[in-house]
């Protein structure tokens, strides 16, 4: 029997983690044109809750400016996810700095200094 068309190789949330990542960095980039605090940050990664209902969208960085500057567009950024897709609710964005981020600097700092002593 073969698979039917509606039939996708990952599951739905893992879709709509990634058409938000989408839309969210687009609307980020759109959005720094006006608030330059939030220039040059780069949406790593989304996670919805198995409910749908919120969404953790993780960031290569978050100083307390640009979460201050999320904070204040967020309605309008949970706005532009509403427009761009076709999702039955609009999950509630949150914002947090990526843990893999922090945690690969730290590998990185080691490495370094290890080199930096074997010299």
């Amino acid at each position: 029997m073969a698979p039917s068309s509606s039939h996708h190789a990952y599951p739905r949330s893992a879709r709509v983690n990634q058409i938000l990542r989408e839309v969210i960095s687009e609307e980020l980039l759109r959005l720094s044109d006006h608030d330059e605090r939030l220039g040059f940050l780069t949406v790593t990664g989304v996670e919805t809750t198995a409910d749908m209902r919120q969404a953790m969208v993780f960031l290569d960085s978050l100083d307390p400016q640009v979460a201050e500057a999320l904070e204040e567009r967020r309605a309008q950024i949970q706005g532009s996810v509403n427009a761009q897709t076709r999702l039955k609710r609009t999950p509630k964005l949150s914002f947090m700095a990526d843990p893999a981020i922090a945690s690969g600097n730290a590998v990185e700092g080691v490495l370094r200094r290890q080199h930096h002593d074997d010299e």
